[in-house]
């Protein structure tokens, strides 16, 4: 790796948004490529921190100002990835189930999914089952992810997934849920795919998941 690749990389780890802007221009006006620049700096970088964090060595403050800056990173790098023709690895839906209002888990599962090289489309909170539906036929997604953090709205990923059946479309994603009440036991209750602890283990699972539908 380049001298200003591992810097990216240090500096992001870090948190330090301002640096890693001025470290990718400059990294761009070097030639390297853009794809080199998120392969090797940014998406290496967040998996070190992802990795941290399942590890309790960072917590969730450190993971949101890292992923502050790779944003920052990205807001310069997408120009020069869609000129290039670079594909982000697959596309994922996102959303805070009906009735529930929480968004910190959920946004930190959309930075991790994005530190894995995964467009999100991010519904927001209080997503009722037919704005889910909606976004899929509209986004074709290879990746729903509901999140839930209160005992009472949890029936409605249920909801939303029996939605998804009805539609005549459930076998065309792999529908993961999380959040604090969620259990394994109870993703596999409702029809879930995937159910995983955190953020980083579910970006993981995710990519793992999308990949292995291409190959399929």
């Amino acid at each position: 790796m380049s001298a200003i690749l591992n810097e990216i990389s240090v500096n992001l780890q870090k948190g330090l948004a301002k640096v890693v802007k001025e470290l990718v221009t400059k990294a761009l006006e070097e030639k390297i490529s853009a794809k080199d620049i998120l392969e090797q700096s940014l998406i290496s970088a967040m998996d070190v921190v992802a990795e941290k964090f399942k590890n309790n060595e960072v917590y969730v403050p450190e993971v949101l100002i890292a992923a502050r800056a790779m944003n920052g990173a990205m807001e310069i790098l997408k120009p020069h990835l869609t000129e290039s023709g670079a594909q982000p690895v697959g596309k994922a839906l996102i959303g805070t189930v009906k009735g529930d209002l929480h968004d910190i888990g959920k946004n930190l599962v959309r930075m991790m999914f994005e530190g894995k090289g995964i467009e999100v489309i991010d519904l927001g909170v209080d997503v009722p089952p037919e704005k889910f539906i909606e976004a899929q036929k509209k986004e074709n997604a290879d990746v729903i992810a509901l999140s839930a953090l209160l005992t009472t709205t949890m029936g409605e990923m249920k909801n939303t997934i029996e939605a998804f059946v009805n539609e005549g479309i459930r076998d065309d994603v792999v529908i993961m849920v999380g959040g604090a009440p969620v259990t394994d036991e109870f993703c596999k209750s409702v029809g879930a795919d995937i159910y995983t602890a955190d953020a980083a283990s579910a970006a993981e699972e995710a990519k793992n998941a999308i990949l292995k539908r291409k190959a399929a």
